[in-house]
């Protein structure tokens, strides 16, 4: 089995997006008819972050806590500003490391490789 068959691996760039403390969006099947659903994992900023951010650079991180959010829309009103109408926060977790990002990603039935940029995906957010 290579590492790209292993759902416990993430693609070299979607680790390090993970690791520069961007965020990443799986669409999942949704509740029913009219729905669309999305588990989102964002690293949470650090102090060291943020003065990075201020020097104009990113910090790289192993480190780093993540916060995994998973919510439902309406179909309907996905375009547009009002994406947050009808919306259902159905789970939330949070994995102080990888390994423990993993453990959450099992437990929800996710792999690695579902993960996109969110500009590749329909979230809304």
């Amino acid at each position: 089995m290579t590492s790209a068959d292993d759902p416990a691996q993430w693609q070299t760039d979607k680790l390090s997006a993970l690791r520069f403390g961007r965020r990443l969006v799986a669409e999942i099947p949704a509740s029913g008819p009219g729905r669309r659903s999305f588990v989102d994992i964002r690293p949470i900023g650090t102090d060291a972050d943020r003065e990075a951010h201020r020097e104009g650079w990113s910090r790289p991180g192993r480190d780093r806590t993540f916060k995994l959010e998973h919510w439902e829309y309406d179909a309907d009103q996905m375009d547009g500003f009002d994406y947050d109408i009808g919306a259902v926060l159905v789970r939330t977790a949070l994995a102080t490391d990888e390994e423990q990002l993993a453990e959450v990603l099992q437990s929800w039935k996710l792999s690695p490789g579902q993960f996109l940029y969110p500009w590749q995906t329909g979230d809304p957010k």
